[in-house]
């Protein structure tokens, strides 16, 4: 049975009279890529900031490796690598300037540490140029660099995929691929757009307004729609448009 690495257990939060989660759970295994959908706004990255410690959990827990962040804060986030929201780069340093920047946070992240991560994150020929010069994809692909250097087990990404181009979705989805399979890296990648993570997601965990209303295996997402049919009735056109999927 795969390792547990994250496992959060009914999940609240509230602000004020306001219930912004309500009962939120689910569970990522050492090498899944569980895909955290839902629209803007339905609690992605509350949860998240939940999950790393950075809001007050109404009720609930977050376990990671075992460890409660309510009990054993810093036991639970010692694996644990993330980018909320956005990258945080010096866009006038090079990408290697940034890399020892964060290095320098932790203990014995060496030089070697430094050049296999790039390595990992496809960024060899860019790495000395200045961050400014980077596509929006590169930057992506350089925040994930910052989050793994530690060598975490657990990768928590917050809508990582917003704004990039095909390509820059295609080289996302590769280098997650190989810190999943090759790492044996759990990872949560958050989304309000499930085309832009079927091909790489094994599983999926659909939040609507606070409320977790799905959990599945992607297989199994994919089947449940696969036979049915929508028709859009357009305004100006003869004819309706007919989709299906």
């Amino acid at each position: 049975m795969p390792n547990e690495i994250l496992v959060c257990k009914n999940l609240h939060k509230k602000i004020g009279k306001k219930e912004i989660l309500k009962d939120v759970s689910l569970t990522v295994c050492e090498g899944d890529i569980l895909g955290f959908i839902g629209p803007n706004g339905a609690g992605k990255t509350t949860t998240i900031k939940l999950i790393l410690g950075l809001q007050h959990i109404s009720s609930g827990n977050v376990i990671i490796n075992g460890y409660d962040i309510k009990e054993n804060f810093e036991k639970a986030i010692k694996k644990v690598g993330a980018i909320v929201e956005n990258p945080d780069l010096y866009m006038y340093l090079s990408g290697y300037d940034n890399l020892k920047l964060i290095a320098n946070l932790y203990k014995n992240v060496t030089k070697s540490r430094i050049d296999e991560v790039v390595k990992l994150v496809g960024l060899e020929n860019r790495i000395h140029d200045k961050v400014s010069k980077y596509s929006l994809g590169m930057r992506q692909r350089l925040g994930v660099a910052q989050a793994i250097l530690h060598k975490p087990n657990l990768l928590i990404l917050d809508e990582p995929t917003n704004g990039l181009d095909p390509e820059g979705i295609k080289s996302m989805r590769e280098l997650l691929l190989k810190l999943a399979h090759e790492e044996n890296m759990a990872i949560l990648i958050s989304s309000h757009n499930l085309s832009e993570l079927e091909s790489f997601c094994n599983k999926v965990s659909i939040i609507k307004n606070g409320v977790v209303v799905e959990t599945s295996e992607l297989e199994d997402v994919k089947k449940e729609f696969s036979n049915h049919c929508y028709i859009f009735e357009v305004e100006h056109l003869r004819e309706a448009l007919t989709l299906c999927r």
